[in-house]
């Protein structure tokens, strides 16, 4: 069954604490944390603080995704914050090889996120050294944008790019009942979901919707 990560991105912000344990309550399978930092998008969200603070709130996996320009210094201080997953972006990284070794080492998982003008072809020499696969179906930096559909060719043709390997492809991006279910159709593991997921308060509606 595909896994529902709502992204706090969408939450009320002055409780956020309670916000994930309603999650977490409806049914959600992770929190997704987005980290932007003002300058690889255009928008300043959360830091490692806020994660370690959320950490008590919940048993769920956090991934967090890091929209940031630094991911390499910035990766030790979100995985002793209690992040389960880190995922970077293919672009902003020098040495993507390098960079998920260290996310790695940290004991935890490592992904990779591409943007959606970003080809899948650059993915096939760190296959082995990531967890998740990130495809962003709009660009980064704000929630509720309209689902990229071209993005749903790129998913299919991950899915038979990785084969047998153990690695999940979440989506991110104007995902709502509808695309929901043409990205599982295309190979999708893991959808995240803001807008879509917080609307009108009913969060286990909501998430069961999208399932």
């Amino acid at each position: 069954m595909v896994k529902i990560a709502p992204s706090i991105l969408s939450a009320d912000f002055a409780r956020l604490g309670a916000e994930i344990e309603a999650l977490e309550k409806a049914g959600a399978d992770m929190i997704h944390i987005d980290v932007m930092d003002g300058n690889f998008v255009p928008n300043l969200t959360f830091g490692p603080a806020l994660v370690k603070a959320l950490r008590p709130h919940t048993s769920l996996p956090l991934d967090v995704h890091l929209m940031v320009n630094n991911p390499d210094e910035m990766v030790p201080w979100f995985a002793s914050s209690g992040a389960d997953i880190i995922t970077v972006h293919f672009e902003a990284c020098r040495h993507l090889d390098k960079t998920l070794d260290s996310i790695r080492r940290c004991g935890i998982k490592a992904g990779v996120s591409l943007n959606p003008s970003t080809p899948e072809n650059v993915l096939p020499y760190v296959l082995d050294k990531v967890d998740q696969i990130l495809v962003m179906s709009v660009n980064p930096g704000f929630g509720g944008q309209s689902f990229i559909e071209n993005q749903l060719e790129k998913i299919a043709r991950i899915k038979d790019m990785i084969g047998e390997q153990k690695i999940e492809i979440e989506v991110d991006g104007g995902i709502n009942p509808m695309t929901a279910s043409e990205c599982i159709a295309a190979g999708a593991d893991i959808l995240v979901a803001g807008t879509s997921v917080f609307a009108g308060g009913d969060y286990q509606k909501n998430i069961s919707a999208l399932r």
